[in-house]
């Protein structure tokens, strides 16, 4: 199996990476196009595109002007240790063990709108270019059309490399559909996760994100190569539910009322 998660929109770029070794990206050649697009637009255009506030549409607009290779440790940071939302959060990359991490850049993939797919340890320099932004391009008139089936096909190379014919969808539906279905040589598991709320049970975006982070470690810390290993999981009340799947490969993951 190999897994795939979404990025964040916060970025830490401040605390040091706990190890130093890194790769680098492997579809730059298409970041650069995206990078080379994004550098024509004004601080305004950005703000508009990305329904962003100013000061962030001029942060952003810095960062496009300032993206260079080649990409070192004193001007990136890895990817699983830069990125700092709710699914990073359950992820806690910074405390996984050596051997995990191993296994991690093997098995983890992260969807991203400017790189593409990204191994947990690629350098990478801040950005902000999120999957749905309607960013008209030399291939299309959004990023879905830019990547095409270029996504699909990375993907296919890791599954090939890992001997994998599964690949678990930790990721959210604006980047998962980036994915190239057809293009894909493997099963699709989708995880759902709900958690009780006034009796109900419901996907509840800032838990869901967090235990997508949560199950990823998960997969990794305990190498899960199949959907029968995957229903184990426990972590946070989380507890796997028939009764609550509709269909096999999108098995339900529930939770009690948090008090």
């Amino acid at each position: 199996m190999i897994t795939v998660i979404s990025p964040a929109k916060n970025l830490d770029y401040d605390s040091s990476a706990p190890i130093e070794r890194h790769t680098l990206p492997e579809l730059l050649t298409h970041s650069e196009a995206l990078i080379s697009v994004c550098r024509d637009l004004s601080p305004q255009e950005i703000g508009s595109l990305m329904k962003i506030s100013d000061k962030l549409a001029g942060l952003n607009a810095a960062r496009f002007a300032q993206w260079s290779q080649p990409f070192t440790s004193d001007n990136a940071k890895q990817a699983i240790f830069a990125f700092n939302g709710d699914v990073y959060t359950g992820l806690e990359a910074a405390t996984l063990s050596e051997e995990t991490i191993d296994y991690t850049q093997q098995h983890l993939r992260i969807l991203s709108g400017l790189y593409g797919v990204l191994k947990p340890l690629d350098l990478m320099q801040a950005y902000r270019l999120e999957m749905g932004t309607k960013l008209a391009n030399s291939r299309g008139k959004n990023l879905y059309e830019f990547w095409g089936s270029v996504i699909a096909q990375k993907l296919n190379e890791t599954l090939a490399e890992t001997g994998a014919n599964a690949l678990i969808n930790l990721a959210s539906n604006e980047y998962f559909k980036a994915v190239d279905k057809k293009a894909l040589n493997a099963e699709i598991i989708t995880p759902v996760f709900k958690d009780c709320k006034n009796g109900q049970y419901k996907v509840i975006s800032f838990y869901a994100k967090k235990a997508r982070g949560m199950m990823a470690r998960y997969i990794m810390e305990n190498k899960i190569q199949d959907l029968a290993a995957l229903k184990a999981f426990d972590i946070a009340g989380y507890y796997f539910s028939e009764e609550a799947t509709q269909k096999a490969n999108e098995p339900v993951f529930l939770r009690e009322e948090q008090s």
